[in-house]
């Protein structure tokens, strides 16, 4: 949210191949709907939530909405199969499920196995047994939650040696604005700061890619989201930037 107030206009997330932006106000006020729509439906700090979505911005509204909010959030392979995301929703004990429609054909075959997830909603939708995101978002306020406090993420390993893990290392402080340690070397080491331009072509879901987009968006850099590695983009994104 200093950002947010620094330079509002400016972006902070961007799709290349549309060219789709959400800047730092815009975050800010869609983080804490989300953050508004996880208390109301009951979830607190500590809890966990699930997110199984394709590259686009609502990832990152969705993952600095929980971090504002004290969730520990699991980002979910979009290569899946059922089988497994019922296994990660139940390990990790998820009360949210948020998905998208290009997602709908596993979003209906888990459904029948994730009762127990008493929130699933999904973007583009809505769907049988989904609620709509952007209904349910509009319903919220765009000011800060009363009780904000510092989340994280908690991803899963492949589970090439038995069922995947989930990796969790508690925030170093609950403090919203805390900069941690990948933001440290991002800063000290990369030398990132508010005139980085950062270009994602990976999978956001991946434990890499998403930090390193939060880490930029912390310093208040712009990241440029490909929706999928395709060389030739490749070298017309590195070239513009």
């Amino acid at each position: 949210y200093i950002h947010a107030k620094s330079f509002p206009n400016k972006p902070a997330y961007v799709m290349t191949d549309t060219g789709e932006t959400l800047t730092f106000k815009q975050l800010d006020e869609q983080s804490n709907q989300f953050a508004h729509l996880l208390r109301a439906r009951g979830i607190q700090a500590g809890d966990h939530i699930s997110l199984m979505l394709e590259n686009r911005l609502d990832f990152f509204v969705a993952t600095w909405g929980a971090q504002r909010a004290g969730i520990i959030f699991t980002a979910l392979s979009t290569r899946l199969k059922t089988d497994e995301v019922v296994y990660i929703l139940e390990n990790s004990q998820a009360k949210l499920f948020l998905t998208s429609k290009a997602f709908a054909d596993v979003a209906a075959t888990v459904l029948p196995q994730i009762q127990g997830v008493a929130n699933r909603i999904m973007i583009d939708g809505p769907a049988p047994g989904y609620d709509d995101f952007a209904t349910e978002m509009a319903k919220q306020p765009t000011t800060p939650i009363a009780d904000e406090r510092g989340g994280g993420d908690m991803l899963y390993s492949s589970g090439t040696t038995g069922k995947p893990k989930g990796v969790f290392i508690a925030p170093e402080s609950e403090d919203i604005t805390f900069v941690g340690a990948l933001t440290n070397i991002c800063a000290n080491y990369f030398g990132f700061n508010t005139e980085a331009v950062y270009l994602s072509p990976a999978p956001i879901y991946h434990a890499a890619p998403m930090r390193y987009c939060m880490a930029v968006v912390r310093l208040g850099g712009t990241v440029h989201i490909m929706p999928h590695f395709d060389a030739e983009d490749y070298m017309r994104q590195v070239e513009r930037n």
